[in-house]
């Protein structure tokens, strides 16, 4: 059985940790880098950093921000915000990155994937979807959840893998902040179409959470949270430590 991750996820705006619900209402938490050197040293196996209002901003990912953030982490990171041309993977991954997450600039041009998996691997290139239910179909939206677009969710996913993202990232907007555990329904279905990693965001409340998405969807690689961790609700090692009287493979 492969180790399952659990990973902090820092959404940053004006250079500072945010955390809404529903991706709305966002308060203040904390400093990036503060954070980043706290998670490096207390467990955690990776680090996603998500400048949250770059896309809908119409601007490039603050750098200066992320540089410092990534020298006082030394676990693999994640950046994403305001991805949409091979040039911001090249300034992103220069600025310490090990993988680069891609949402809106992937809706607006799907070749960039193809690109960026050329250059840089698929190993390097995440494709991070927020999807939401409407009218009873999972649907993509861009813009950090601002804006829906015509995209069936499961599908487009699907599609981003055989254009050569090698991880997925599932934001559930439905259960995003409300921690009444993560979106097993939709988490199912996309695991059921792609044969890379999947990363389950959104909706984890409590240590009982991890342990039932990883044992109802075995396929699942990772679990990502935010408040809980940010909030000290959940400490990481506790979290592995209960992971593995349950029989699920964690690095401890």
């Amino acid at each position: 059985m492969i180790t399952k991750r659990i990973i902090p996820c820092l959404d940053v705006r004006d250079g500072r940790v945010v955390k809404g619900t529903n991706f709305k209402n966002l308060a203040d938490v904390n400093s990036p880098v503060e954070l980043a050197k706290y998670y490096s040293s207390c467990g955690a196996d990776e680090l996603v950093f998500y400048d949250i209002t770059a896309s809908s901003d119409g601007r490039k990912l603050f750098t200066e921000i992320l540089t410092e953030t990534a020298r006082n982490v030394f676990i693999p990171l994640t950046v994403g915000g305001g991805i949409s041309t091979i040039e911001d993977f090249d300034r992103v991954l220069k600025c310490g990155a090990d993988k680069v997450s891609v949402n809106s600039g992937a809706i607006r041009n799907p070749k960039l994937i193809s690109e960026a998996s050329k250059l840089y691997g698929d190993q390097c290139v995440v494709i991070s979807a927020d999807v939401k239910r409407v009218n009873g179909k999972f649907k993509v939206f861009a813009k950090g959840g601002r804006e829906e677009t015509d995209l069936e969710g499961i599908s487009w996913i699907k599609h981003c893998v055989e254009l050569g993202a090698g991880e997925v990232v599932l934001n559930s907007i439905d259960t995003d902040g409300v921690k009444q555990g993560f979106d097993l329904e939709m988490l199912d279905a996309v695991c059921k179409v792609v044969n890379v990693p999947v990363i389950a965001s959104g909706g984890a409340g409590c240590i009982e959470d991890f342990i039932k998405l990883f044992k109802t969807i075995p396929t699942v690689d990772a679990g990502l949270a935010a408040s809980i961790f940010h909030f000290g609700e959940v400490d990481i090692k506790d979290l592995k430590k209960e992971m593995a009287r349950n029989g699920i493979i964690a690095r401890l």
